[in-house]
Formats: structure tokens, C-alpha cells, sequence
């Protein structure tokens, strides 16, 4: 890893993330496949200035098709990092949140 901006990729913004942020007060990103909790804890208080209290990591596997004519599989998606932070009661990630 060379710096904090190579470690988050981008942040998850589905239904059920948008439902963890406003209610559990935990923000879902894409990071780097190398990066390690403790790297992650890190980006996310330096880049935001938030308390982080837990990050969990989730290897999302890579989706597979098949090819008929020859019955070999082949990677349609690759496989990614995703990480689940945890902050404090009273901090809250702009991004995430709608119009202010």
C-alpha cells in the first residue's frame, strides 16, 4: 500500500447498507484485497475524523460463467474486499447521509 487513498476503493451504497448507516451506525466500502484491518481503521479516521470501534472484512468471491461451446468457466466479475466499519454513537460519514 503506497497511501490511505489506495485502501478504500469506494464506498457500498445498496439498500442494506443504507439501512446499517442510518440505524447500526455502520458504512460499508470496497477496499483494497491487501489491506488489513488496522490499515482500514486507519484510512477511515483520516479521511473522514470519525472514531472507528470495529471493522469487520468480508472476500467476496469472484462470479463464474460458462462458455457451452467448450465447457470451460471464466470469470465474468472479479472477486473483491469488502469491509464493514463500526463508528461511534455520535459520528456520522457525510457521503452517506442525503441532502444537508
Amino acid at each position: 500500500m503506497s497511501s490511505i487513498y489506495d485502501i478504500l476503493r469506494r464506498p457500498v451504497v445498496t439498500e442494506k447498507t443504507n439501512y446499517q448507516a442510518y440505524n447500526l451506525n455502520q458504512y460499508v466500502f470496497e477496499v483494497a484485497i491487501d489491506a488489513t484491518r488496522s490499515q482500514i481503521k486507519d484510512a477511515v479516521e483520516l479521511l473522514f475524523d470519525v472514531e472507528v470501534l470495529k471493522v469487520n472484512i468480508n472476500k467476496m468471491a469472484g462470479k463464474r460463467s460458462r462458455n457451452m461451446r467448450t465447457r470451460q468457466y471464466r470469470l465474468r466479475k472479479s472477486p473483491y474486499k469488502k469491509a464493514i466499519v463500526t463508528l461511534a454513537p455520535e459520528d456520522r460519514i457525510p457521503i452517506f447521509e442525503g441532502v444537508e
